[in-house]
């Protein structure tokens, strides 16, 4: 046996990794999925360049042997390799993996040469060996006796992979496994695996009681044990479709992502519903429930309050929190009431008081939340807080002499927890990726990301999810530190002294009979289907379609080509099965004897249909069922997937017991489908098929289709040719004289016949011939419209059966007249969005588009069936003639007081518009100058030109804002004239930024003006009084990237760009620090319609 160092490679010269000289293989076992060949090469001197062995198959595979006696790219060593043979080389998606040795056999005892290697042959890639198998100089060797009589002897022993996603264990890697992602659902993946893994969780949703008879997809709690139970004793990655079902969830939610918190709080409340009168019950309490006590006392009078809350999880504060401990610092830290906040103590007054939260007791699992997420008032929107936050393997909540507890707490109840899961959320506010890591057994952490689990360390698990800056920056980059979007977002704590009644041991016991015996049947069917994966490749189904198929489809199933070979019967068949099997099953199964059978082929044809086009013709009846290639689609060659043959099987016509013989240059066989068109139940139905002259004239073929439609003799006809279906219909009348072969008709064809009917009769029909009704059938579409104001909820949607065709004027107009509507068009329709199942974000314009189909698709593919309405008080192009706005107005203090909606003429200017809106303005704004201005992310982005139409504000403005214009303002526009734009911000940042707290302002500034002048100016326009102004309200200098104190001396104008003041964000403001005593509120009550539909996203429900 030799040994050689050179890798394995392709004929190409591609290198890959080898496992060289292992022992020969025994002999195989019958294992259908492996086997061997030997080749013999006779002649071996005279052989040069490439020679192939003949093929042979193993595993279900063709193969062959790649020979290069003389060297590949290489003269002193021949090449040796295993190939995909030459005819499936080309198969669309090949793919077949493989392990194999490539042995050299040898005269002499023990002197065989093995090499051995594995490979996933491809389209790109079809050989795979050694291109140095063998010096040439030691082949050559008498003494090595591989070459005998001028014959070289080559055997190669090949076992068959099956597919990657078959082969991983992560059961046998973890003792776990993962869950399936419907969509969106991994951060109900990563919720259910923390949850599974607290046993005493896990064992109270096992001894919940469910019924014999029902269905998980209809009980939440059967479909949760479900989950569970495969989750603890199946191999495989585990489905939660059927859970999302019995939540009341569609495949939109799937789709949509929501938060882990909020679907922990609702899963555990229905889940402690359903536990109720049962003997688990109270166990979510029992498990998740802890105890806070509220206080409140007094300082200088004798007044205390209080109040005891139960608590599921706990709310901890990440910014300006170093740790956990910083957190719960700050939940439990002492809030004095004095000044203007003091307390009104009931017999005593206003009071200065002390409040605050203690913990009266905590529960076995402590849920501990992380806000990661927050409002920001500067951009008016969520953001992510992606803080360095350090949580550690163990806390000790009796620190500081139980400083976190009140004095009603058990001091004798330790509460020291130890960590058993991290949630940790990866990305930004507006989607993500949810994952856990968890450790069972307190000791190897896991990571649970969806289907997949893996094992991970102490780091991975904790220092790598708190957050901040990533130490260890990729390479290249210097000191640059990129911020971990990666963090914990919940963390989940076993009290330490009860770790073991907590994690204590779930046996399948715990389970009912009736759900083991149910679930133990599924995962038998799980796994006969794995199997059938694996071995796909082995069989082909051939479907066997037959007249009684095309009878029962076409007409209702079906209306355009013959058959759905999906609903015909299949037979599973070896694929070195010889085609007399199939004939032998079909006989049993069909009851068609095999003298009675012809079989056609299907094949694709260029328009789209697919037709039975070719009698089969077989070499002969031991003809192997692989070598029949389907024509009619591209052969799949997918790992898993079992190849198709479809068949049409022709027998006997009764009252004939025989098959007609087949003239093949002379008859085609065609398919008839008889249309009888009628005022209220026009029908298309299956006629039957023959063999017809391809020389006959369509006239001549009246007497049959008489016979088949059950037609009087006589009857005038109409014959029409169902041509294509996709994109559009084509049915082409025939005229009674054309020939067949003129008409251009062939094996496969349908011709579609009707009674022809008078003038008068017809215009009494919709559809009076089978054109007009194949039309009909191709573009009808039911329309589900769900008012606008309620896109969620079934109450108000109305259903229509309308055609794709249909004008925008039609389409409204029939969902006018059902919901009783004085005119066909006050409506607005908005289309939906395939990905959420919502409306989109703006609603259609009149005439946007051509047809209903149209407006029915979302995206380059997707088609939907959905629309919204709004009924409106004017017809659509009036209506649309008009702008809408929502406008706040803000008095003399800058303070909102009012918002008002106005409607006006796209034509109007924005002056016309400020006039329409006086009216509505309280009387201190009649008489003066007013402006709109528009405020984005706190900032005054524009100011309006009083002279602009107001098309130029724009459907999508943001924040628009009316005020009277103070009267040393109102020469603004003027060249030399300068003006700031002036920020109230709150003392505490967000990620380095300045925090708004109120709404932005104008002021006239002077040129000379210093910030010390300004400053007292702004004191006097907003009235602050002198005591709250003067040790606060810090002038700064607020730019894009933060901000920068201002002394009083500096003067005010040299510090801004007075060119940049509107729509840019790199414009400089003035901003004055100060306490935030007022929450403020967003300005989405003025941008109802794009907070609603952008970004939209559906309440979290679980009705099951």
């Amino acid at each position: 046996m030799e040994v050689d160092a050179q890798p394995a490679l392709n004929a190409e010269g591609l290198a890959m990794e080898v496992d060289e000289n292992a022992p020969v293989a025994d002999a195989p076992t019958a294992n259908p999925l492996s086997g061997e060949h030997t080749w013999e090469l006779t002649a071996f001197s005279t052989r040069s360049g490439r020679v192939l062995s003949e093929p042979f198959e193993i595993g279900g595979y063709s193969w062959q042997l790649l020979l290069y006696p003389n060297g590949n790219n290489r003269a002193d060593a021949m090449a040796l390799y295993l190939a995909v043979a030459e005819d499936d080389q080309a198969a669309f998606g090949l793919q077949r993996s493989a392990t194999f040795k490539l042995i050299l056999l040898s005269s002499v005892e023990g002197g065989d040469m093995v090499k051995e290697t594995q490979h996933t042959f491809t389209t790109r890639e079809t050989d795979w060996g050694f291109t140095s198998y063998i010096p040439l100089v030691e082949l050559r060797d008498p003494a090595r006796g591989f070459i005998n009589n001028d014959t070289l002897r080559m055997k190669v022993v090949v076992e068959v992979r099956p597919p990657e996603d078959l082969l991983y264990d992560s059961r046998k890697e973890t003792g776990y496994v993962g869950l399936k992602n419907q969509g969106a659902t991994c951060y109900m993946n990563s919720l259910l695996q923390t949850l599974f893994n607290i046993n005493q969780f896990r064992k109270a949703v096992y001894h919940m009681p469910t019924s014999e008879d029902a269905e998980p997809a209809s009980s939440m709690p059967l479909a949760l044990q479900s989950v569970f139970y495969k989750l603890q004793f199946t191999a495989g990655p585990v489905s939660t479709k059927d859970l999302t079902r019995s939540f009341g969830w569609d495949t939109a939610d799937a789709f949509q992502q929501h938060d882990v918190q909020e679907l922990n709080r609702i899963l555990c409340d229905r889940l402690e519903e359903k536990m109720k009168g049962t003997r688990v019950e109270g166990m979510i309490n029992k498990l998740f429930e802890g105890h806070t006590l509220n206080y409140l006392e007094c300082i200088n009078v004798d007044y205390k309050s209080s109040r005891k809350e139960s608590f599921m999880d706990v709310q901890l504060d990440v910014k300006g929190c170093k740790d956990i401990y910083a957190s719960f610092d700050k939940y439990c830290e002492v809030e004095v009431l004095e000044g203007d906040n003091q307390y009104h103590a009931e017999k005593h007054g206003m009071q200065d008081a002390r409040k605050g939260i203690l913990f009266e007791s905590f529960p076995p699992v402590l849920q501990l939340q992380l806000k990661r997420f927050e409002y920001d008032f500067m951009k008016d929107m969520m953001v992510k807080i992606n803080d360095r936050y350090e949580f550690y393997d163990t806390i000790d909540l009796d620190r500081g002499d139980g400083q976190y507890l009140s004095s009603a707490a058990d001091r004798n109840l330790h509460n020291t927890y130890k960590l058993l899961a991290v949630l940790v959320h990866s990305g930004g506010v507006h989607g993500g990726h949810y994952y856990a890591y968890v450790r069972p057994d307190g000791k190897q952490w896991l990571k649970f990301d969806d289907e997949r689990v893996e094992k991970a360390d102490d780091q991975k698990a904790v220092e790598d999810n708190w957050g901040g800056d990533d130490e260890r920056p990729p390479g290249g980059f210097g000191n640059f530190r990129l911020t971990k979007h990666a963090n914990a977002y919940m963390l989940v704590y076993v009290r330490e002294s009860e770790w073991g009644t907590v994690m204590c041991d779930v046996t399948e016991q715990d389970i009912s009979d009736h759900v083991r015996a149910r679930l133990k049947a599924e995962q038998e069917d799980k796994e006969r289907r794995k199997k059938e994966k694996a071995e796909a490749h082995l069989y082909t189904l051939v479907r066997v379609s037959t007249d009684a198929d095309v009878a029962g489809q076409v007409g209702t199933a079906r209306f355009f080509d013959l058959v759905d070979h999906e609903q015909v019967r299949t037979f599973k068949m070896a694929r070195k099965a010889p085609f007399s099997e199939l004939r032998r099953v079909v006989a049993e199964e069909m009851g068609v004897p095999a003298d009675k059978q012809r079989f056609w082929r299907w094949s694709m044809r260029q328009n789209g249909t697919y037709r039975p086009s070719q009698v089969l013709r077989l070499e002969s009846e031991d003809q192997p069922i692989s070598t029949i290639k389907d024509t009619a689609v591209t052969r799949n060659m997918r790992p898993g997937v079992m190849a198709t043959l479809d068949l049409f099987l022709e027998t006997p016509v009764p009252p004939a017991v025989d098959l007609p013989p087949i003239r093949p240059k002379s008859d085609i066989m065609l398919f008839f489908k008889h249309y009888t068109p009628s005022s209220e139940h026009p029908s298309l139905k299956y006629a039957g098929r023959w063999l017809v002259p391809k020389d006959s004239k369509v006239k001549e073929l009246y007497p049959l289709l008489r016979k088949l439609g059950g037609l009087g003799e006589g009857e005038a006809l109409e014959v029409y040719e169902e041509v294509k279906f996709e994109p559009s219909v084509m049915v082409d009348k025939l005229g009674p004289g054309i020939t067949l072969a003129s008409a251009q008709l062939e094996d496969g064809d349908i011709l579609v016949f009707q009674q022809a009917l008078p003038q008068a009769e017809a215009a009494q029909v919709q559809c009076p011939t089978a054109k007009e009704f194949m039309q009909f059938v191709r573009n009808r579409q039911v329309v589900t419209f769900k008012p606008l104001d309620d896109a969620q909820g079934e109450e108000g949607a109305v259903e229509l059966e309308l055609s794709k065709a249909d004008s925008y004027d039609n389409v409204s107009k029939a969902l006018a007249a059902r919901l009783g509507l004085d005119h066909p068009l006050k409506l607005r329709l908005t289309a939906q969005s395939h990905l959420t199942q919502l409306p989109r974000p703006h609603p259609m314009r009149y005439k946007q588009f051509d047809s209903l189909q149209d407006m029915l698709k979302s995206g380059p593919y997707a088609q939907v069936s959905t629309l919204y309405y709004e009924v409106i008080d004017l017809p659509l192009q009036e209506y649309e003639s008009l702008m809408n706005f929502k406008i706040a107005y803000h008095d003399r203090r800058l303070e909102e007081v009012s918002q008002h909606s106005v409607r006006i003429s796209k034509a109007a200017t924005i002056e016309q518009l400020l006039e329409e809106l006086r009216r509505q303005l309280p009387a201190e704004a009649q008489g003066r100058p007013l402006r709109l201005m528009e405020v984005y992310q706190w900032k005054i982005w524009q100011l309006f030109d009083p002279h602009a139409r107001v098309e130029a504000i724009g459907d999508n403005s943001w924040h628009l804002r009316v005020e009277a214009v103070p009267e040393d303002q109102e020469d603004l526009d003027q060249q030399d004239v300068l003006h700031a734009h002036c920020l109230q911000i709150g003392e505490e940042q967000v990620n380095g930024r300045p925090q708004a707290i109120a709404d932005p302002f104008i002021m006239r500034i002077e040129k000379e003006e210093t910030v010390g002048q300004l400053r007292q100016r702004v004191q006097q326009q907003l009235g602050i009084p002198d005591e709250e102004f003067e040790d606060s309200w810090k002038p700064v200098l607020c730019t894009f990237g933060g901000t920068e104190p201002l002394a009083d001396d500096v003067q005010v104008s040299s510090r801004l760009d007075t060119q940049r003041l509107y729509g840019h964000q790199e414009r400089n403001c003035i901003g004055f620090v100060h306490e935030n005593k007022n929450v403020r509120r967003t300005h989405a009550h003025l941008n109802a319609r794009l907070v609603a539909w952008q970004g939209q996203e559906k309440q979290l429900k679980i009705r099951g």
